[in-house]
């Protein structure tokens, strides 16, 4: 029955056509659903997603098999004002692996995000691979910034690391294989495989041994 279902989403997902379309649609396990606003998402196997999600697409965004998205404070309490929001915006890719698991977290693409197998991102936490504005203030006061005038930088979160509640990911950023982010982290730059780091900004705390 599941297999139907996901057959159904996927078809549901290749027919919106407009920019603006909104379909509400049911998910393959339980009965709550995930909005999608635009098309062009790739979904390549099962997913579970409790409460209500929004995704906003104008790239390319592809989401492997398992998935787990928790989405209000009804399926996770950690920051559980808000759902899980996901933007890709134009020619940006974003790409989600295997068995990767959400809770009430925006996920922010601009350029290029890469979310490894097994990775968990905790309730309220933030993922930007753009500044959103320029930092020539001459350019912010005209309103009228262009996407080649901010700056963005791929993101690369690898696999099994573990990314604490509210800690926020910055563009250009690669967190290593393994690796731990303290909850409440600001994350500026590369995380080596295996290391906890904690801290705004995030720094070394110690290796993982085990």
């Amino acid at each position: 029955m599941s297999k139907l279902i996901i057959k159904i989403l996927k078809l549901l997902i290749n027919r919106i056509i407009s920019s603006y379309n909104r379909l509400t649609m049911f998910n393959n396990l339980i009965c709550n659903h995930v909005t999608i606003y635009k098309n062009r998402v790739k979904i390549t196997g099962q997913w579970k997603i409790y409460g209500r999600i929004i995704i906003s697409n104008n790239g390319e965004i592809t989401i492997g098999n398992e998935l787990l998205i928790n989405s209000g404070g009804r399926y996770n309490p950690v920051d559980g004002f808000n759902r899980t929001h996901i933007f890709c915006l134009n020619n940006a890719l974003l790409d989600i692996k295997n068995h990767v698991g959400i809770s009430n977290s925006l996920i922010y693409c601009a350029n290029n995000i890469t979310i490894e197998d097994n990775v968990s991102i905790g309730g309220g936490c933030k993922i930007f691979d753009t500044d959103f504005h320029s930092i020539n203030p001459d350019i912010r006061r005209t309103k009228n910034e262009t996407l080649s005038e901010i700056k963005t930088k791929p993101i690369t979160i690898k696999k099994n690391a573990w990314i604490g509640g509210f800690s926020i990911i910055l563009k250009g950023v690669v967190i290593g294989e393994n690796s731990v982010i303290g909850a409440g982290s600001v994350v500026t730059k590369n995380v080596p495989d295996n290391e906890i780091w904690a801290g705004n900004p995030a720094r070394f705390i110690k290796k993982i041994n085990w």
